[in-house]
């Protein structure tokens, strides 16, 4: 069973930046698609940013070109640097993991909060 840990949240000021970041374990070790997504109160779960099994980056456009989404294999930790952050960017964070790119994000963690103020 994966586990995903995120860590890394908190409260800035727009235009300020924030390093999420999330460990994975329970797994015999291979590179997994994972993802950021994001909820603020009242609206839907959306996802931020993926990376696939084969290294490949997508970005939602609200955040292309502010965030960039990594990885550390060696320490089984996926990373979400969020750069020039706005207060629309307030939301719960979540890592997401599935087993393969043809199924759904089936492991998530419990989330890390970040609020941006104007």
């Amino acid at each position: 069973q994966v586990q995903l840990v995120e860590s890394g949240g908190g409260s800035v000021q727009a235009g300020g930046s924030l390093r999420l970041s999330c460990v994975a374990s329970g797994y015999t070790y291979r590179r997994l698609p994972m993802a950021w997504f994001r909820q603020a109160p009242g609206k839907e779960r959306d996802r931020v940013a993926q990376i696939d099994s084969n290294g490949m980056r997508t970005y939602a456009d609200s955040v292309r070109g502010r965030f960039t989404i990594s990885q550390d294999n060696a320490k089984s930790t996926l990373y979400l640097q969020m750069n020039s952050l706005k207060p629309e960017d307030t939301a719960m964070y979540y890592c997401a993991a599935k087993p393969f790119s043809a199924s759904g994000w089936t492991y998530w963690g419990q989330g890390t909060q970040v609020t941006v103020s104007s």
